[in-house]
């Protein structure tokens, strides 16, 4: 890192620190482990989950990536007018009335179904897309068995099907239940992928995987690969996968301390007095509370942050702009000092997969909802 980020760093409350060499590295082992053929699409929807679009986008594409993923409109035109040149699929809803930038910002719409199918058709103009098939999710797609349905689109005159698509429901599972019903789907794409390519269909570029279809299915080929949380060093949740190459998280939170104070046996700390001190004990005030991503459902449920190299337990209820841990076993805190709250410090690390633990939730959600007010420090 610079002298200059370092400076721009110190006049900040909190950021996030945001390294292109690690989502660089991701990106390489993810393609190691993929079959020759099937290439890497990289997901960058909700500002790359909290990286910042345009830079991780940017990055990704100077790496070779070609094929990239976003959930919205707004999302896609963002990246075109940053002078993304890689093909961009939207993988969300776009309603049909502005089916225009689909066709001017040479953007690939999904269809969810046959209905919307002809509603992107009427607007006349010439749109490339790839068709959504529901394969027992249930939330996007035409089902797999409705072979007349999914040709339908093909008919279309204005939509060239330039690929097709399902998502799977449990890849992140290895259960048995779970890896049977993921089986099934991948079967009922497969079949529905024959069938229409018997009757002469080009089916296009077909993609089922995500991340954890990266690591718990890596043998299949296809012809995409849609990473996401994976290409950020993350995973979902702290379960077993089968072949996860070495990733390096992309993304660190820090803030600073902003006071310092010591309280005595049976004060409280914070909003509702759900912690009271046991004993005498040395309170800091950290600059990041949950406007920033700090989730607030980690309050008294073990959430630590790290300070000189040491973790810390957060204390009470994590507030709207700020948080307290307890700094008592650690020498010398002061004002200014710098605390991680997702990141490496020393010998010690917090990982996003720690947040989300102690939040009762999953890693991409922390990431997704990281405060647009964080400057983010690209080193």
């Amino acid at each position: 890192m610079t002298d200059k980020h370092m400076i721009q760093l110190r006049k900040s409350r909190a950021w996030l620190e945001i390294r292109l060499s690690a989502l660089s590295f991701n990106a390489a082992r993810l393609r190691s482990v993929l079959p020759e053929k099937c290439e890497l699409m990289a997901v960058v929807k909700a500002d790359a989950y909290g990286h910042g679009a345009n830079s991780a986008a940017r990055q990704l594409e100077f790496d070779g990536v070609k094929f990239f993923a976003v959930a919205t409109l707004a999302e896609a035109v963002k990246l075109r007018k940053n002078h993304l040149n890689g093909d961009i699929l939207i993988v969300g809803y776009t309603h049909p009335k502005e089916a225009g930038f689909l066709s001017d910002l040479r953007l690939t719409q999904l269809v969810v179904d046959g209905a919307y199918a002809g509603l992107l058709d009427e607007s006349g103009h010439r749109i490339d897309v790839h068709i959504a098939v529901d394969t027992g999710m249930h939330r996007f797609g035409i089902d797999s068995a409705r072979l007349d349905e999914i040709e339908r689109v093909f008919w279309r005159k204005n939509l060239r099907v330039k690929g097709m698509a399902t998502h799977l429901a449990s890849s992140d599972s290895l259960l048995p239940g779970d890896v049977d019903f993921t089986k099934t789907q991948i079967d009922r794409f497969s079949k529905a992928v024959g069938e229409l390519a018997g009757l002469g269909y080009d089916t296009g570029k077909l993609h089922v995987q995500a991340s954890y279809g990266v690591f718990n299915y890596p043998e299949l080929e296809f012809d995409y690969a849609r990473a996401g949380i994976a290409l950020y060093g993350a995973l979902s949740h702290s379960g077993d996968v089968l072949a996860k190459p070495e990733m390096k998280p992309v993304l660190s939170m820090r803030a600073l301390v902003a006071q310092v104070r010591d309280i005595g046996a049976g004060e409280a700390v914070s909003y509702g007095r759900t912690f009271t001190a046991a004993a005498p004990m040395k309170v800091a005030t950290v600059s990041a509370g949950y406007a920033d991503g700090v989730p607030r459902q980690m309050s008294g449920n073990g959430g630590q942050c790290i300070v000189h190299g040491k973790k810390v337990p957060i204390l009470g209820r994590i507030c709207m702009d700020l948080l307290m841990i307890d700094v008592t076993s650690v020498e010398s805190v002061q004002a200014g000092d710098v605390v991680t709250i997702i990141g490496a410090d020393g010998d010690e690390e917090i990982r996003c997969e720690d947040l989300a633990a102690a939040s009762g939730t999953i890693s991409n959600d922390i990431l997704c909802r990281i405060g647009s007010r964080l400057p983010r420090i690209y080193c």
